[in-house]
């Protein structure tokens, strides 16, 4: 029986930090569903992952004598799956230059290189940058509806207080509730996932998707491409955005053109700057460079990794990342780049995050959601944290 791998990309990983600190490449949101969820579904069985070292333990690694190899940045469909279900041993599918999957008995560095290239011609979609993200969110968000509802019936809206602007493309799966709302899918395919719920007051247009158990709060404004991923909770204006799940932006507030990982938590009338007032491309910290890139886009916005923290009215420049773990606040716009582990604000200035009482933080962080926090993510936030101090973030 063939055995499926997603391994990382070694020249895109390093451009997806701060999300793949704490993640394999495949386990970002892009859509609907995660990259690795794409490829799953398709194939009919979950992949194992190749990634690095220290994530291995939680993100397992299986091999056998006749593994097939997939790129995790790629954006499974039917007739890529298609593709790779035909690859011989010793063949590479490959999309103009860039790898696809191949099969093999051991992992390949080079496989244009050493195997038999078999040309891939459709289209791919690739996240090769954090922007990436949010930029082919739209369009996933309508690949992944059509994938997850096809032949299916949704749950009706019985809500007699609730407007739908063309219901044929509003999806709501079990257990999903929506009151006193405006729903408008005319654009797009609007997504409300299992035990999900769309409070009174909200406008949401799409394409827009709302992950299984996640909460839009009383008077929010959802603007179009935007995902929040299973058990997040979410307020204020979004546009343009993805959660990936876990995290919270429940207040009033801005957010647009930005990602946030897991676990991160905007405080009330925390806001960010996602264009530049002279409309001049924004520039990005690049982790892979350790300088700012230009990222070609005039709305980008905020990034922010797994387990980070903003009080209360705190202020994003256009362009912000922000690392794993960071507890920000106080007064003024913050620095474009905050590093993993850092405590404090741009008024204040910034001191490390103390390992143990963020480690104690994390836990009670997810703990209170009935979650597992257990040694395994002890040990990797352990491990960021030293990357951290190693002047790497």
């Amino acid at each position: 029986m063939t055995n499926y791998i997603l391994y990382d990309d070694a020249a895109i990983r390093p451009h997806l930090l701060p999300f793949t600190f704490t993640r394999p490449v495949s386990e970002i949101r892009c859509g609907i569903l995660t990259l690795t969820e794409k490829w799953a579904h398709f194939l009919k069985t979950k992949p194992s992952f190749l990634t690095e070292p220290y994530l291995q333990y939680k993100f397992p690694f299986v091999a056998t004598n006749d593994n097939i190899f997939l790129n995790g940045a790629i954006c499974a469909t039917a007739a890529i799956v298609e593709a790779v279900h035909q690859l011989a041993q010793g063949e590479a599918l490959v999309a103009v230059d860039q790898v696809i999957a191949y099969r093999s008995p051991f992992e390949v560095v080079k496989p244009q290189e050493e195997l038999k290239v078999i040309s891939f011609t459709e289209p791919i979609t690739i996240i090769q940058r954090v922007w990436d993200i949010y930029g082919e969110n739209g369009a996933q968000i309508k690949t992944d509806f059509a994938v997850l509802t096809q032949n299916r019936v949704s749950q009706p809206i019985n809500d007699p207080f609730t407007r739908v602007y063309a219901p044929e493309n509003v999806f709501l799966e079990e257990g999903a509730n929506v009151r006193a709302s405006i729903l408008n899918a005319e654009n797009g395919p609007i997504y409300i996932g299992k035990n999900a719920t769309v409070n009174e007051g909200s406008v949401v247009i799409g394409p827009f998707a709302l992950g299984e158990e996640s909460t839009v709060n009383w008077g929010a404004k959802m603007r179009m491409n935007t995902s929040i991923g299973p058990y997040c909770k979410i307020g204020g204006e979004v546009s343009n955005s993805v959660l990936f799940a876990f995290s919270n932006k429940g207040h009033d507030g801005f957010l647009g053109n930005s990602v946030l990982g897991e676990w991160c938590n905007l405080g009330a009338n925390c806001n960010n700057s996602n264009l530049k007032n002279d409309y001049t491309n924004v520039k990005l910290y690049s982790y892979a460079t350790e300088a700012l890139e230009d990222t070609n886009r005039l709305f980008c916005g905020l990034f922010m990794g797994d387990f980070t923290k903003a009080g209360i009215s705190t202020l994003f420049n256009t362009g912000t990342v922000v690392g794993v773990n960071a507890n920000v606040f106080g007064a003024g716009f913050q620095p474009k780049h905050i590093p993993s582990f850092s405590w404090g604000g741009a008024a204040e200035g910034f001191t490390e995050y103390r390992i143990e009482k963020a480690l104690k933080v994390a836990f009670e962080t997810v703990s209170r959601r009935g979650e597992v926090f257990g040694e395994q993510e002890r040990e990797l936030l352990k491990h960021v944290f030293e990357i951290s101090r190693s002047g790497h973030q």
